[in-house]
């Protein structure tokens, strides 16, 4: 975070220390910790976050497989948070097509791009 570090060193300070807090030896051990950091990383698609977690991941004795393991879960997630969301919509639209099932104000949310 060299720009952080240049310009704003107290915000980046505070950021250093929520991380040493969040990875602090707990109930959960560095190694899971930083896989749970690599399934985000993905989620969040940080690829430089992927890199990195994924590194401190095998210093803390994680296997490749793990590793893989952690990103499919993420993977499962995304997918399924997606189907859910599709699932909604397409409902939504097809009430809204055929007029059954409309909700009081559907449409008309502002900022709706239909503006119904």
């Amino acid at each position: 975070m060299p720009f952080m570090n240049e310009f704003l060193p107290d915000t980046a300070d505070a950021f250093g220390k929520m991380r040493d807090a969040a990875f602090q030896e707990g109930d959960l051990d560095r190694r899971t910790k930083e896989l749970i950091a690599v399934a985000c990383s993905v989620l969040m698609r940080c690829q430089y976050c992927v890199h990195v977690h994924s590194q401190r991941a095998l210093d803390q004795g994680a296997s490749k497989k793990e590793i893989a393991e952690a990103i499919a879960v993420a993977m499962f997630i995304a997918a399924g948070s997606q189907i859910g969301w599709t699932n909604e919509v397409a409902k939504n639209v097809y009430d809204l097509i055929f007029e059954e099932k409309k909700s009081e104000g559907q449409g008309t949310e502002k900022g709706c791009c239909c503006g119904r």
